[in-house]
């Protein structure tokens, strides 16, 4: 028998005695066209793109791509345009955690979080609402990151009809890739995807990526560990990924695990800086710490912080986490941009 399939059945002896539902944690009900009803709902956030209304964070919609319908939210601070000397901001992608299959870019918790990020790291972020699965499947998500990339460059080389907050008021100089959850994995398989994609004048300074996820078919220690993880329990887990993967693949699949074979590897060592932030209460995060050592032996430049205690997305809910997670990106985009590892 394989350690593959010892660690599994491991897996199913820890969760035999009370089974968890896994579409039922996530309230979601699979439809016979594969499709799946989404039970929790909000009522979405209008931006609000008037200075007038005192609003310290001004936000807008943009659609990057009419064929898909994918747009953009750009959240602009008006405190850090007015600062002395005057100054251009960093612009920071941010691609959200949903675990593939839940939620949007208009989201009511996910806007306030964004508008506090925004003034908190004095930053343009540009909150990607990409396509969710199993309606579409992995690389739907890269590619719709890589729209919102490419809609950016636009607005930067058009020197009449370009976005004025980007034009007047970002870096293109200093882009950074971030996310959380599987927003991280977004994160990573984006900012490999640039590396030989002509972005300019967009420069690609850094990659954060908060507990990114990632999996594989043998179970790590965590994954056992944790398998009742009330938050990302082992069978939830593993149907994210049936639901996101590309069909007939397994969690091998180097979207999935970044370790296994595939056409990204060759591009690792031509990533800019990375931030990779950890918790040890989290399943995946033996999977987290393989993935930052794989990137510092390709001789990526690696920023890596785990804490011993702490669970997925701990930051939600403790705000001690929370402005912890802060910190590190304010400190992490405040250094002098080294963009692509040119070097290798």
């Amino acid at each position: 028998m394989k350690e593959g399939d010892i660690s599994q059945s491991k897996a199913e002896d820890i969760l035999t005695d009370k089974p968890i539902n896994p579409f039922q944690h996530l309230n979601i009900i699979l439809n016979p066209d594969g499709s799946v009803c989404r039970l929790l709902t909000s009522i979405p956030v209008v931006p609000n793109s008037d200075p007038s209304s005192g609003d310290p964070v001004l936000s807008k919609d943009s659609i990057i791509n009419p064929t898909t319908n994918t747009f953009v939210r750009v959240y602009l601070p008006l405190k850090s345009t007015t600062a002395e000397p005057p100054r251009r901001l960093p612009i920071v992608f941010y691609f959200y955690g949903c675990s593939w299959v839940q939620f949007s870019a208009d989201n009511p918790p996910l806007h306030l979080e964004r508008q506090r990020t925004a003034i908190a790291i004095s930053s343009i972020i540009i909150l990607v609402n990409y396509r969710l699965s199993p309606e579409v499947r992995l690389p739907g998500q890269y590619d719709d990151a890589m729209d919102a990339l490419l809609w950016v460059k636009k607005q930067a080389e058009d020197d009449q009809n370009g976005d004025p907050w980007l034009r007047e008021h970002g870096d293109f100089s200093r882009c950074f890739l971030s996310g959380s959850g599987n927003g991280g994995n977004i994160a990573f398989h984006c900012a490999v995807g640039t590396v030989d994609v002509d972005l300019g004048p967009l420069r690609i300074a850094g990659v954060i990526m908060n507990q990114p996820l990632f999996g594989g078919q043998m179970r790590t220690r965590s994954e056992l560990q944790f398998a009742r993880d009330p938050i990302v329990p082992l069978p939830v887990l593993d149907l994210v990924w049936k639901l996101a993967l590309p069909e007939g693949v397994d969690r091998d699949h180097y979207y999935c695990n970044p370790m296994s074979a595939g056409p990204h590897l060759a591009k690792i060592p031509f990533l800019p800086r990375c931030l990779v932030n950890g918790f040890g209460m989290d399943p995946t995060v033996d999977r987290q710490r393989d993935f930052v050592q794989m990137l510092i032996s390709m001789g990526v430049n690696v920023e890596a912080h785990f804490e011993d205690v702490g669970f997925h997305r701990i930051e939600i809910v403790d705000p001690r986490r929370h402005d912890a997670l802060i910190t590190l990106y304010k400190e992490f985009i405040s250094v002098p941009n080294l963009g692509y590892n040119i070097e290798n």
